[in-house]
């Protein structure tokens, strides 16, 4: 019998070996997760819609992956969508959804894309042990423009390193963001993990 994806996902490795680990699982992502409980979506979307005036503003997915991320967004009231992932396969299952004005393929290594546009951006699930390094919320944050907001997630995985958190609190810190919302909760209940939603506003 096959590994789970879930236990090998959290990993450290190379970024297309994370491409394609991800282009690999694909097909059975959305069956595994859902098994788990995957509840984090769900949590970051209802969070962000709190805090976001204007729900028809556009909304950027970063790291969409199949767009169960887009579906929840969907779900919370967001009704502009774009979205972008590292993986093809993923893109693919996302673009079946028809839940996104429009779905782009960023390689590792590329950066952010151009987040003026944007009134939020969403980075669920996205950052963390096996995924982005922390440093692409730095990129996100300095890419977001003022008055923009940022949500994202980070799991018990990615907690374990405190200089994440950390890195979060030196944006609040020194007044460049402010932090409207932190929840440590549920992520995959299946095996026992949870994960932090916060949500931040550029100032």
């Amino acid at each position: 019998m096959a590994e789970p994806y879930l236990t090998r996902v959290y990993g450290s490795r190379h970024p297309d070996d994370t491409r394609a680990l991800y282009d690999d699982w694909s097909d059975g992502y959305e069956a595994e997760v859902r098994e788990n409980g995957y509840v984090t979506p769900g949590r970051c979307a209802e969070a962000l819609a709190k805090h976001v005036p204007d729900l028809t503003a556009p909304v950027l997915d970063f790291g969409c992956g199949t767009g169960l991320s887009g579906l929840a967004l969907k779900l919370a009231g967001f009704a502009a969508l774009d979205g972008v992932d590292i993986s093809e396969e993923m893109l693919a299952k996302a673009r079946a959804k028809r839940l996104y004005r429009a779905l782009a393929l960023r390689a590792p290594g590329d950066g952010v894309p151009d987040l003026t546009g944007y009134a939020a951006v969403a980075a669920i699930g996205v950052i963390g042990a096996g995924a982005a390094p922390m440093s692409v919320f730095d990129d996100l944050m300095r890419g977001l423009r003022k008055g923009g907001f940022l949500v994202l997630s980070l799991n018990d995985h990615a907690l374990a390193d405190r200089c994440n958190e950390a890195r979060i609190c030196e944006w609040t810190d020194c007044g460049a963001a402010r932090l409207l919302f932190r929840e440590h909760g549920p992520h995959l209940p299946g095996i026992n993990l949870k994960s932090t939603v916060y949500v931040l506003e550029k100032m």
